[in-house]
């Protein structure tokens, strides 16, 4: 007897897609009041509450950064759990980005991360990272460059635990975080 039931298969998709990330939104976890997943489409998020509190934005260069979800099973447990994880590179070293970094390495986060892969109607998909359990910095580096052509900058890795792969934000209306869902988001800041 299963233990689920499958709901769909999948054909082969269209090859004209693309990686990548082009921006990564940090909200505090803790601040987060509630969410809750699309009844219709299990792994789509509808509503978020950030609880009058705000979200960060960074820039990332391009083809840079990334997010994934490492899968891991037990036939002989009988488990399975994912570990969502993102690596982003912030170009020149600063010293208002040295107390940043710090403080995110304090501090546990979600993220959100807009992909470069979009939707039928042009808009980006962005996934959501440690909704449920939080994201924590646990490796990095600070490197000057040796060459006069070399970059200077950072390269932070977060990652976190999940019952569940990470989700999907429902789609938004014209700008990122302007879905009906969205609730007591008080600003995106961007510097």
């Amino acid at each position: 007897m299963a233990c689920t039931s499958l709901v769909r298969g999948r054909g082969l998709d269209c090859n004209r897609i693309s990686g990548g990330v082009k921006f990564i939104y940090f909200a505090v976890f803790d601040q987060i009041t509630s969410f809750a997943y699309d009844s219709t489409f299990a792994r789509q998020i509808d509503t978020i509450d950030f609880g009058s509190n705000d979200i960060y934005k960074y820039t990332v260069p391009r083809g840079s950064t990334t997010v994934n979800d490492q899968i891991t099973g037990s036939v002989e447990n009988g488990t399975i759990f994912y570990a969502p994880s993102c690596s982003l590179v912030l170009n020149r070293i600063t010293k208002e980005m040295q107390q940043e970094m710090k403080l995110l390495g304090q501090t546990q986060v979600v993220i959100f991360a807009q992909l470069n892969a979009q939707l039928t109607n042009g808009h980006d998909q962005i996934a959501v990272l440690g909704i449920t359990n939080g994201m924590s910095m646990n490796a990095g580096t600070i490197d000057s460059g040796s060459g006069f052509g070399d970059r200077n900058g950072y390269s932070l890795n977060f990652d976190g635990l999940a019952a569940d792969p990470f989700g999907i934000l429902e789609d938004y209306t014209t700008v990122p975080f302007d879905n009906v869902g969205i609730t007591n988001l008080n600003s995106i800041v961007t510097s």
